[in-house]
């Protein structure tokens, strides 16, 4: 049967998408997730929601416990993982309110645990294959339904996952923008790893909200817009998620998965 873990991003920490809400407390062995756990039921498919940075965004990205996370996802029965994320372009063809479905990603991280093989048995060395680090069912499911809905899709897209909290200088953004990355943001690639190593499919519904720095022409990214346009697509998001989940559990019944 399938069960969605649901991490919700900047300006999605309160989604109220589920119907049965019910509230779980859980320690991990890497200590407490962001927040208590949410279950309850979208389209009858169970799921269980984690705001990534707390309720009110009073978590930083880089001391978020991913490794928590993605554990209390899996303890509680998760098959697969929806995210969404605020990410900035490094692309003008990916304008303010697109949406990104992601399919590669580059860690620019470097101060996480992002890996829950910090020792290997004797004869048991896990070294997680990441060529694709993002569920291609998944992602297909969220290009379909975006489809759907209208909205401004991009179906492939490389995130650049940076430390943060700060902002990019202009010259890393070009920098970034010469790596190949096509839009920014401070969370993505650690939660990818994670799901990774726990065995979870995993996919990002990224909303782009600015064009970093690298933009002359434009003001620099400031959180104020960062949260006015994802908060301007947030029922978008909310649908394009609902629908997602309703067509992998319809999958998942057919043997189709």
């Amino acid at each position: 049967m399938v069960k969605v873990g649901i991490i919700g991003g900047s300006g999605l920490e309160d989604p109220r998408i589920c119907q049965d809400e019910k509230e779980v407390i859980l320690a991990t062995p890497y200590g407490q997730p962001s927040l208590p756990l949410f279950t309850g039921k979208i389209e009858g498919v169970p799921v269980v929601i984690l705001p990534r940075h707390g309720k009110e965004h009073t978590i930083p990205p880089t001391q978020v416990n991913y490794r928590a996370n993605t554990w209390a996802l899996k303890d509680q029965g998760c098959t697969h993982i929806l995210a969404t994320t605020a990410c900035g372009s490094l692309r003008e063809e990916i304008k303010r309110g697109d949406f990104i479905i992601l399919d590669q990603f580059i860690d620019f991280t470097r101060h996480r645990p992002i890996t829950f093989f910090e020792k290997f048995e004797p004869g048991d060395l896990k070294h997680t294959a990441m060529a694709d680090p993002f569920s291609e069912t998944l992602r297909q499911i969220l290009i379909r339904n975006a489809r759907r809905l209208g909205l401004p899709v991009h179906e492939t897209g490389t995130v650049i996952t940076i430390e943060g909290p700060r902002f990019s200088t202009r010259a890393e953004s070009r920098m970034f923008r010469l790596w190949g990355a096509d839009v920014i943001n401070m969370s993505v690639a650690p939660e990818a790893i994670l799901a990774n190593e726990a065995g979870l499919p995993y996919a990002v519904v990224a909303v782009s909200t600015d064009y970093d720095c690298w933009k002359t022409d434009e003001k620099p990214v400031s959180w104020e817009e960062i949260l006015r346009v994802f908060q301007a697509n947030i029922e978008k998001v909310k649908s394009l998620l609902i629908m997602a989940i309703s067509e992998l559990a319809s999958l998942q019944g057919n043997s189709k998965i």
